[in-house]
């Protein structure tokens, strides 16, 4: 999608009398030169012109790229579309399963990441594992594998989550409930986020969800990298200082493991930093927004809460099934990265028939497969936990509990798929189930928009509420 813009924005500079030329002409161009690509063949197909494509489509939607694409390959008949850019280009986006897992798994290697990507968060991601291929993708993904076992994950809910949950967190939130103010939940629950990434990823405490809720951590580039130069520095003398360390961070693998550059670990922090803020609080900040305009829903989740509320608290977590399928449909209308690009190596065909040449930038596009009528049906606007769910018991006796079904990864890639696939996936939901128990077992979240008015759905490297999430905090009898 940055492409797009970057690629717009010259042409603008650089052809502005062709643009007068063609939209005094425009009819004519549209008639000697009609679009009769049979992946596009719909009514929301933008006109594409000689020389400039559809720029004046893509300059329309510039500001709700996501939400516009989307429209386009949901109406396709294949669940793909081609979209014509200037100077003749191409980019392809799919919101079909097969092409997912095409591109994803059986072609895995025609697909890397694409090198606009690399360009443009250059800068801020450089050679981390989100923004790099081959052999330095490959070293960096084994060593972090190492970081998501059973115990490490145990340990992660039980004294990471747990702790910043009752310490920081429910303060926070009481607080503003026995006030009466307004909370931007969509900040607390980045907070909260990042200081969990921090403490177990690097085994440091950068205290961002605290009452004064100090500046937090922005996305300028120089501003990141200085932090986490600073974490890489201090760990580094307390590996020099001590011999053994009582617990073995993702930081300190790295570190010992042969790949000890500076510039090269940074770019790491900085992935795991993005990652684990980003995408865990984009996540809760669209559940917490769906649940409370579903208030059965709300009520089947507080369900299952005081049921489990005398398990230890890594099992409860484990067992919240209705919640873990609440969160599954929720991240199902808003994934949290909403669209993920890859670039064709070599000439090839996707499985729907669309031809693929070199060079060309391929997007695989999980917004809009949670809104594909193919994929979930006619209801799929519907906040529906239960599409996700079904109990068990003969016929004649009381159904049993529910059980979670699952989609595969490529109808449903909101955590990626084949050899790319989220390390961090249970993780996230072992976190996030966490942090909803902890929360709704002792307040009601309400949101608190302007009368009229509601979340605006914006998307930089992951989605987000337009100006945040403002929301009054209830407690429960």
């Amino acid at each position: 999608m940055l492409d797009l813009e970057l690629s717009t924005t010259l042409l603008s500079f650089l052809l502005p009398f062709l643009f007068l030329f063609i939209i005094k002409w425009r009819s004519i161009f549209t008639a000697l030169f009609p679009s009769k690509s049979p992946h596009n063949s719909t009514d929301k197909t933008p006109k594409s012109y000689p020389i400039i494509g559809s720029f004046f489509s893509i300059r329309a939607n510039r500001s709700r790229n996501v939400e516009w694409t989307s429209e386009l390959v949901t109406s396709s008949p294949t669940s793909t579309f081609v979209l014509r850019r200037p100077l003749g280009r191409r980019q392809i986006f799919t919101a079909n399963p097969s092409n997912v897992q095409h591109i994803l798994k059986s072609h895995f290697h025609v697909y890397p990441k694409s090198t606009v990507s690399y360009s443009t968060l250059g800068d801020l991601l450089g050679n981390g594992i989100f923004n790099t291929n081959g052999e330095s993708w490959k070293f960096q993904r084994q060593v972090a594998s190492h970081e998501f076992n059973t115990k490490s994950l145990r340990k992660f809910v039980e004294h990471v989550v747990d702790t910043e949950l009752n310490d920081r967190l429910i303060p926070i939130l009481s607080a503003a409930a026995n006030n009466n103010t307004v909370l931007d939940l969509q900040d607390v629950l980045q907070r909260f986020a990042f200081d969990n990434v921090c403490a177990i990823a690097f085994g440091y405490d950068p205290a961002s969800l605290v009452p004064s809720l100090p500046q937090d951590l922005r996305n300028a580039v120089e501003e990141i990298r200085r932090f986490a130069k600073e974490i890489i520095k201090e760990k580094k003398q307390l590996l020099n200082e001590k011999s053994e360390l009582e617990s073995f961070d993702l930081l300190s693998r790295f570190l010992t493991s042969g790949h000890s550059d500076e510039n090269f670990v940074t770019d790491i922090v900085i992935s795991f930093i993005l990652a684990g803020r980003d995408t865990t609080s984009a996540a809760l900040v669209w559940f917490f927004w769906l649940v409370s305009r579903n208030l059965n829903v709300e009520g089947e989740i507080l369900k299952e809460i005081y049921e489990k509320s005398e398990s230890p608290i890594f099992e409860e977590v484990k067992d919240m099934v209705y919640t873990h399928a609440s969160l599954s449909e929720s991240m199902r209308l808003y994934p949290p990265v909403p669209l993920d690009g890859k670039q064709a190596a070599a000439d090839d065909v996707l499985p729907d028939g669309t031809f693929v040449k070199k060079g060309t930038p391929v997007a695989y596009h999980p917004y809009a497969m949670g809104r594909s009528e193919k994929i979930w049906g006619k209801d799929w606007a519907e906040f529906k936990p239960e599409r996700w769910l079904e109990r068990h018991g003969a016929a004649g006796v009381e159904l049993g509990k529910w059980n979670f079904v699952g989609r595969d990864p490529y109808t449903y890639p909101v955590f990626q798929a084949g050899p790319r696939i989220c390390l961090g996936k249970e993780m996230a939901f072992l976190q996030m189930k966490r942090v909803v128990g902890g929360v709704f077992r002792r307040f009601r979240v309400v949101p608190a928009f302007e009368e009229g008015k509601g979340p605006v759905f914006v998307s930089y490297l992951t989605t987000k509420m337009d100006g945040g999430f403002p929301v009054r905090i209830e407690e429960r009898a």
